[in-house]
């Protein structure tokens, strides 16, 4: 049954619940509960509500679309949330939907899994910050949050980390994150293409010794990384100094402070669902540890 969206808290405005037609590039989700979110379109500034099946249930401004979640949580009972999170932060060019496999993986686990999309080519990593405390706030009733994130969806977290804290944070695993920038951005950073199809927030994956994530702080939270690599001199692509992952090098992967460290022979576009790099995951999540063994290779 379609659910009424009140346009500015008066005249009801009618939706027709209807499947989204992709466009993520262009919506950031703004609030989560139990898979139902709320999100704004960055060009239009409305918002939507969708279902956890991705239908739309409502929309208008977020206090509309607020009040018909807040409906629906009494129409179907549903529980409020407690326990523990698991936020994931997908990378440029991506969705929510590249962490369908880890969400599978993670879920029996009894993770309240979050899977955030937002608008990585339309605004910069500072927005997206901003953006990431809007969802962390709305986790009303979780004890716990922890971070899995791959490539800039790491930047994210860090330029979080200067503006914002949470007693709730856990753990962070980055996968495949430029965490000394991409030095295939460098190669590219002039070419029109490049700049019109990636935006304003790939010019910040720069490397350089003066670039973004330069400015990044480290992490006061247990935090691990995972790097793709080739196990060669070469890696995988040899426009790129050193092992790589085809986009991102083992080195710019690595961060003083991490806990652990692990390596993946995996290409950077494959390193969600790679089923070593779900086991290390699971594994950090639960011990801190990627390895079975417990052992572990801080990066100092």
């Amino acid at each position: 049954m379609p659910l009424l969206s009140l346009a500015g808290g008066s005249m009801p405005r009618l939706n027709v619940p209807f499947p989204t037609m992709g466009g993520r590039q262009f919506w950031e989700d703004r609030a989560f509960f139990r898979g139902w979110r709320i999100q704004q379109h960055v060009l239009s500034g409305h918002s939507r509500l969708l279902d956890p099946s991705d239908i739309r249930r409502a929309w208008g401004t977020h206090e509309d679309c607020q009040k018909a979640l807040d409906q629906a949580r009494i129409e179907k009972q549903l529980e409020p949330m407690t326990g523990t999170a698991v936020i994931a932060l997908h990378g440029i060019l991506r969705s929510s939907k590249s962490w369908d496999a880890m969400r599978r993986f993670l879920e029996p686990d009894g993770y309240q899994f979050v899977a955030i999309d937002y608008p990585s080519t339309q605004r910069t990593i500072n927005q997206f910050a901003d953006q990431l405390q809007s969802i962390i706030e709305s986790l009303e009733g979780i004890e716990k949050i922890h971070f899995v994130v791959h490539s800039m969806g790491g930047l994210v977290v860090r330029r979080w980390c200067q503006s914002y804290s949470d007693p709730r944070i856990g753990r962070l695993v980055m996968i495949g994150t430029p965490n000394a920038g991409a030095e295939i951005a460098t190669m590219l950073r002039q070419n029109l293409l490049f700049r019109t199809i990636f935006g304003p927030a790939g010019q910040e994956l720069i490397a350089e010794p003066d670039n973004f994530t330069a400015t990044l702080p480290v992490p006061s939270f247990e935090f691990g990384v995972i790097a793709g690599a080739r196990g060669t001199a070469e890696g995988f692509n040899p426009l790129i100094p050193g092992d790589d992952d085809g986009i991102v090098t083992v080195n710019s992967a690595r961060l003083v402070g991490a806990t652990d460290s692990f390596t993946v022979r995996c290409l950077h576009s494959f390193q969600c669902w790679n089923p070593a790099a779900m086991e290390a995951t699971r594994r950090y999540l639960q011990t801190g540890a990627f390895r079975e063994s417990g052992e572990r290779e801080p990066i100092t």
